[in-house]
């Protein structure tokens, strides 16, 4: 016997495999949903919000019929802070007023292939709304919805709402003041509400990929309550807002009444803006009345226009622009180059003193002057030849 008829004597027989059955394909049906009730006393004049003066802040139409109760908050936590196509809403705050207070609904995709509930969760509850309210939602929040709905198939018309975006409102009026116009500074600053151990924005896409590595749904807990926060404000926020456009008389700051009034006559409401040049005092008094009288010229009134430069020059405000638009108006429109030249000899009394640091503008400002001055010579001149 060879060697190798020894190694088959001593081979073992071969013993058939069992199959083994694949893991079981994890199903997704849904996905989380949480939900928050807040008593009606949190939100004080949420109910009051009417469309006209929502229509003052936005400049865009709303419906004819705007009832609080039928304006749906929203705001999203991504997986991005960029947007782009590869960012994600995995989390959705979803809120509304009713009579007995304010409802706050949370999504959560705990895994991508649970994106198409939570879209398909915002179709539904839309529906039943005829304003989106947000947050700067016009430039992230809602094109980043758009993106994902149509990569999911899923029409986008319950996005196609009038929209109040709350962040455009706010930097329009409260910028000149506080500079920095982010949620959690409006609301120190506005709402007297400061964050107590909030989740910086920064870290929430860090805890969806911590989750997805560790299952630890308890990652979610201070993004859901980040969120919860931050749909809530929004109700507050907007009747703030409402109500400080209704009465600005009872703003406190000089900058947030003339800012306000700068958003109005952007929008064309010219009274309401007029209003608050009016109001606007302290170190706001000369642009806000610099800004009345210019509404005034705009809208024909030269005369109303002419008072306020005038009243100016007494308080002495403006520098040499209230005489400047005198020396226009005497001219121009009373047909007295007399007037005008002597406003004229005014304004460069007003600036003779030069300065080490006068910049070009200032020495643009004197030639100007003196180029109208030799004019205006020269017409009277003529005039008296004449």
């Amino acid at each position: 016997m060879n060697l190798r008829d020894k190694l088959k004597a001593i081979e073992r027989p071969k013993v058939k495999a069992t199959p083994v059955d694949p893991p079981p394909v994890q199903q997704f049906t849904d996905c989380w949903h949480g939900y928050e009730h807040y008593p009606l006393r949190d939100f004080p004049g949420a109910l009051d919000v009417q469309r006209e003066t929502v229509m003052l802040m936005q400049g865009e139409d709303m419906p004819l019929c705007l009832d609080p109760r039928r304006i749906l908050y929203l705001d999203t936590e991504t997986t991005g802070l960029m947007g782009g196509a590869g960012t994600v809403a995995f989390e959705v705050g979803l809120g509304w007023l009713t009579d007995e207070g304010f409802h706050v609904h949370q999504l959560i995709m705990r895994d991508y292939p649970e994106e198409k509930f939570l879209l398909q969760t915002i179709v539904d509850t839309a529906a039943n709304f005829d304003v989106i309210c947000t947050f700067n939602g016009k430039t992230f929040d809602l094109p980043l919805l758009r993106n994902r709905f149509i990569m999911n198939r899923i029409r986008t018309d319950c996005l196609e709402k009038p929209h109040i975006d709350l962040l455009h409102i706010a930097r329009r009026v409260w910028k000149l003041r506080l500079r920095k116009c982010n949620l959690t500074n409006l609301e120190e600053a506005l709402l007297g509400i400061p964050r107590v151990n909030d989740l910086p924005g920064a870290m929430v896409p860090e805890r969806f990929f911590n989750y997805l590595k560790s299952g630890d749904f308890s990652q979610f807990d201070d993004v859901l309550e980040h969120n919860a926060q931050d749909i809530a404000s929004l109700c507050v926020l907007l009747s703030h807002m409402c109500r400080m456009y209704e009465h600005p008389d009872q703003l406190r700051f000089d900058e947030d009444v003339y800012s306000m009034g700068v958003a109005l006559d952007r929008f064309k409401h010219t009274e309401e803006a007029r209003r608050c040049y009016r109001l606007a005092g302290g170190s706001m008094h000369a642009q806000g009345q610099q800004r009345l009288a210019v509404s005034y010229r705009r809208g024909g009134d030269r005369a109303e226009a002419a008072k306020i430069w005038l009243g100016m020059i007494r308080r002495r405000e403006g520098g040499v622009m209230p005489y400047v638009e005198l020396a226009k108006y005497y001219e121009h429109t009373e047909k007295d180059a007399s007037a005008a030249l002597d406003m004229v000899r005014q304004a460069i009394s007003v600036m003779s003193e030069p300065s080490l640091f006068d910049d070009a503008s200032v020495q643009e400002t004197r030639n100007a002057l003196q180029y109208r001055y030799e004019r205006l010579k020269r017409k009277l001149g003529q005039d008296e030849k004449t």
